[in-house]
């Protein structure tokens, strides 16, 4: 008995060391993009505790003699897609795993993504492998108001593990793909945006009352007139945009502008409301509502002083994720530079969902969430070749 207590100890105290020797790591990388200046010829970045706790050249940078050195080509903070649904919709594409949209009704403001969220769901662990550690995910736009979003880690077994913020926005949805069809409501653009005024006119005068109703939809609906949660509004027709902007004014509520296909045609407007917009996907299909889409939609909006991000969107089709990765190398190549290109899946994406004290560059202080890569990680040809969350190595797939 002795003797197993005595193992048994030996075996706790190797998991002990084991885990803060994990705890411990100097990345090494021949150019490190910190997001937070130019970017460092041989740099290296120090973590502990799931932080970072120094950056800066090999020169300048003492590495202690018990971290552990992971080495790379490139190194960049870990990346941000501004908005998916995976994780709510899975890559079988079968009804089992398709939570992002419940029909039974087109207001449905209550639904939480934390409820429908799977962290287990592969489509996670695929971005993951090519250097995408946040996700800000929910319900898809696909009904006037669909349910929420949240945003998360891409590492966690449950979704308290992975989750960052429970209730990111309310989604909505102006255009064709917000109306019911078959003689449901809403028919119309017109008939949208009166039943969408119309549950803003409720929990404005709500919110005016003491005794509030506290049933889930008007909690849920309080939360926007307070200013707590932004709505986050799919718009790509530029009078849906404008119709948008209009609601945001009427009611004094918060709005982020997403898909925004004619933004070009309305930039002026959306800089004037001091809206961000988190841009179409570079290469969704063209067609209907986003027949205007263009690649350099990102960089004009950039080049507008507009706040912008880039997303992978929802995708219908199987494998139902685009990556933002290659969202981003496409908007390189169609008007952006490759610091600003990698910015819109970085430190601006960060900004725009109000988390960049915490992630979207590599500083002292912020999230161990770092990408690595063989090459230029805007190239096609270039792998990630490890991804770090919260200062664990959690993917090492070449891919």
């Amino acid at each position: 008995m002795k003797y197993l207590l005595t193992l048994c100890s030996l075996c706790t105290l190797w998991l002990i060391l084991a885990v803060a020797a994990a705890a411990q790591i100097a990345v090494k990388g021949e150019t490190v993009w910190t997001m937070a200046g130019e970017p460092i010829t041989n740099g290296v970045v120090l973590i502990n505790n799931g932080k970072i706790e120094a950056v800066g050249s090999a020169d300048s940078v003492t590495i202690p003699a018990n971290y552990r050195i992971i080495t790379a080509k490139v190194v960049t903070p870990g990346l941000i897609d501004a908005h998916t649904v995976i994780g709510l919709n899975g890559y079988l594409n079968q009804p089992h795993d398709q939570m992002a949209l419940d029909g039974s009704g087109p207001i449905q403001p209550e639904l939480r993504a934390t409820d429908a969220y799977n962290p287990n769901e592969r489509l996670i662990e695929w971005v993951r492998e090519f250097g995408v550690t946040t996700i800000h995910t929910g319900h898809q736009p696909s009904a006037l108001m669909p349910g929420q979003t949240m945003i998360a880690k891409t590492w966690g077994n449950t979704v308290d593990e992975a989750v960052i913020v429970p209730t990111a926005t309310i989604v909505v949805t102006l255009g064709t793909s917000g109306l019911a069809g078959a003689g449901k409501s809403p028919g119309t653009r017109a008939k949208a945006i009166a039943m969408l005024r119309a549950e803003l006119i409720k929990a404005q005068e709500a919110a005016k009352k003491p005794d509030a109703p506290r049933d889930v939809r008007s909690v849920a609906m309080a939360s926007v007139i307070k200013g707590e949660v932004p709505l986050l509004i799919n718009a790509n027709k530029a009078q849906d945009i404008i119709s948008a902007l209009r609601i945001a004014k009427e009611f004094g509520v918060r709005i982020i502008l997403d898909g925004a296909a004619d933004a070009q045609l309305v930039m002026s407007d959306i800089k004037a409301a001091g809206v961000s917009v988190i841009v179409h996907p570079t290469m969704a299909r063209a067609g209907g509502d986003t027949e205007g889409m263009s690649m350099e939609t990102a960089a004009k909006l950039k080049a507008a002083g507009i706040p912008v991000a880039l997303q992978s969107g929802y995708e219908g089709y199987v494998p139902k994720t685009r990556v933002v990765l290659y969202e981003a190398g496409m908007a390189a190549q169609n008007g952006l530079s490759r610091s600003d290109a990698l910015a819109l899946i970085t430190i601006d994406a960060a900004k725009l969902l109000g988390l960049d004290k915490r992630i979207g560059s590599l500083a002292v202080g912020k999230d161990a969430d770092i990408a690595l890569y063989d090459g230029d990680p805007l190239e096609w040809t270039t792998h990630c070749v490890g991804t770090i969350i919260n200062g664990q190595l959690r993917s090492t797939t070449k891919r």
